[in-house]
C-alpha cells in the first residue's frame, strides 16, 4: 500500500460537501499513487462509503486498491451512529458495505473501536467465515485503546491495527515496536493530529473549517495543550504538515499514514511527505517539545 492513505470520512463524506469535489480529490489521490482509502459504514452519517464507492466506480483498477472499511459501528435510518459487534450485525454491515462500495471483496475490514468483551468467539468465527467466503481479504482492528490493541496482538485472525499515531502521541512508540515484532501491519490514524500545531488551525475559509473547529473543541481539547509546544514547525522550511507526516513515516514499521482533507492544495502538499526525511536537528527539536508532556 502507499505510504500515505486517503481518509474518506468526516466532512469529505458529508452531503454538504460538493460530491464532484470529493470525487475529484479521490481521483487525484489515485493519480498521485495513493492506493489505500480508509472509510467506514458509520462515517459522515452513512454517506462516506457510498460516496467512495461512486468515486472508484469509474476506475478500471478499483479492485486493486486497498479499500479499508469498518464494522462494529453503523448508521441507522436517521443517520445516527450505532454500535453493533454482534456476529450477525457485523455480517450485515460487511454485506451492505460490499454493495455501497461496489466491490467483490473488502480488501481490509477493521473492527471499529471494539472493547475486549466484544471480541467473542462467535464474532471471531463469523469474521473467519467471511474470509473463507471471499467477502473479506484481511482483518484488523481500529482502536485508540492500548489495552485493546495489546489483546488483539494475541489473536492470530487479525493482521493489522490502526492506532492514533502522530506527533502529539509519542507514547504510542512502544506499542508500535510490539506490533511490528508480531508482524502486524500498522496504520497511523489521525496522522496530522488535526493540524492543531499549525498557526491556521482556527482560520475559517469555509463551512468545513467551522465543522472541524467544532469537532476539535468537542473531542480534542487536551491535544490543543500539547500542540502549543509545536508552534515552531511553522517557522521551518518545510510545511508543518509535511514535517508531522515525515515524523510518523520515519518509523519503517508504519505501513501507511492516513489523512483526510477537503482541499486539493492540502492533498497535493501532504503527498510530498512520502519519502521525505527529517534531519537530526529537527528530530531533536520535536523530541524536546514532546518531552514537555510525555
Amino acid at each position: 500500500m502507499s505510504e500515505i492513505g486517503f481518509g474518506a470520512a468526516s466532512y469529505w463524506g458529508k452531503k454538504a460537501f460538493d460530491e464532484a469535489d470529493a470525487i475529484r480529490l479521490v481521483h487525484t489521490a489515485v493519480d498521485r499513487g495513493v492506493t489505500l482509502f480508509d472509510t467506514g459504514a458509520s462515517y459522515s452519517g452513512g454517506n462516506a462509503e457510498p460516496r467512495l464507492g461512486k468515486a472508484i466506480s469509474t476506475l478500471a483498477h478499483r479492485h486493486d486498491l486497498v479499500i479499508a472499511t469498518k464494522a462494529g459501528s453503523c448508521t441507522d435510518a436517521r443517520g445516527k451512529r450505532r454500535e453493533d459487534f454482534s456476529a450477525s450485525g457485523v455480517r450485515r454491515t460487511v454485506e451492505a458495505s460490499l454493495v455501497r462500495l461496489g466491490l467483490d471483496a473488502i480488501p481490509l475490514l477493521n473492527l471499529h473501536g471494539p472493547e475486549i468483551g466484544n471480541l467473542t468467539d462467535d464474532l471471531l468465527d463469523t469474521l473467519s467465515r467471511l474470509k473463507e467466503e471471499g467477502k473479506v481479504r484481511h482483518l484488523g482492528v481500529n482502536s485508540f485503546d492500548m489495552e485493546v490493541v495489546e489483546h488483539v496482538m494475541t489473536i492470530p485472525l487479525f493482521g493489522t491495527v490502526m492506532i492514533d499515531y502522530n506527533i502529539l502521541r509519542p507514547e504510542r512508540e512502544p506499542v508500535i515496536t510490539k506490533l511490528a515484532a508480531r508482524k502486524f501491519g500498522i496504520l497511523a490514524g489521525m496522522a496530522l493530529a488535526g493540524g492543531l500545531f499549525g498557526k491556521d488551525r482556527f482560520r475559517v475559509r469555509g463551512v468545513q473549517d467551522l465543522w472541524y473547529i467544532a469537532r476539535v473543541l468537542k473531542n480534542h481539547r487536551a491535544d490543543l495543550t500539547r500542540a502549543r509546544h509545536f508552534r515552531f514547525l511553522d517557522r521551518e522550511s518545510s510545511t508543518g504538515a509535511e514535517i508531522a507526516l515525515g515524523w510518523v513515516l520515519r518509523r519503517p514499521e508504519v505501513s501507511c499514514a492516513v489523512l483526510g482533507t477537503t482541499r486539493m492544495h492540502h492533498l497535493l502538499a501532504n503527498l510530498q511527505a512520502s519519502g521525505a526525511t527529517l534531519d537530526a536537528s529537527l528530530l531533536e527539536k520535536i523530541g524536546r517539545a514532546q518531552s514537555a508532556f510525555a
